[in-house]
């Protein structure tokens, strides 16, 4: 009997299991988030200075998945270059994958995707501010096995509006992933290693391009 799972239930034990996923213990497998990462402009560490400031006086109250997308991702992703040539964007995007066996099927939505016709680039899941982001690394992670090219690393890039934290994962052999460190908000200079991460990823598909 098949069974189908929804990828906001999915867990990292079942993706072990049943997709033959592995973390990579390869300290170089994901270095492109802290290597050769580009330097900001003050015009651009003052536009994210303006979105820490907005976060801090919205999380007052409870924040919605909505509200971080508007508030803190989207000016991310302008600040990347994301929102111009090469690239598209994608919201609600429905994804299916399946075991070996064909014996399980996970289904649903990623929140937003950012993709090079044809290959995708980077799979975005934005949750509650309240929420822990280990929460979504197996609902990422399972999106990401989804990616139909197997020849190029797919990224992953969760946040709850606070937290922040990169995946990479490759598929040619046994799919495998790596997690960078949890970056914050409220950490000096955080915000603005994230931008420089996701420019040097949009590099790195331009590049290869």
């Amino acid at each position: 009997m098949v069974q189908v799972i929804q990828g906001r239930d999915i867990t990292l034990a079942q993706l072990i299991d049943e997709f033959g996923l592995q973390r990579a213990d390869n300290e170089q497998f994901f270095l492109e988030w802290q290597h050769n990462l580009p330097e900001l402009t003050d015009l651009e560490k003052q536009s994210l200075n303006q979105v820490k400031a907005e976060y801090l006086h919205l999380s007052k109250y409870p924040i919605l998945p909505p509200v971080v997308k508007m508030v803190v991702l989207s000016p991310l992703l302008r600040l990347a270059g994301f929102y111009q040539p090469p690239f598209y964007i994608a919201s609600e995007q429905q994804v299916k994958i399946c075991s070996e066996d064909e014996g399980t099927i996970v289904r649903g939505r990623i929140d937003i995707l950012v993709f090079h016709p044809p290959f995708w680039i980077l799979v975005i899941e934005a949750k509650r501010a309240e929420y822990s982001l280990e929460v979504a690394t197996p609902q990422a992670l399972a999106y990401m096995l989804a990616n139909p090219g197997n020849d190029k690393p797919t990224y992953g890039f969760l946040t709850n509006g606070r937290e922040f934290q990169f995946i990479k994962l490759t598929k040619q052999g046994t799919p495998s992933y790596a997690l960078s460190y949890t970056l914050s908000l409220n950490r000096s200079d955080d915000l603005h290693t994230v931008v420089k991460v996701l420019k040097r990823l949009a590099d790195l598909v331009c590049d290869n391009s």
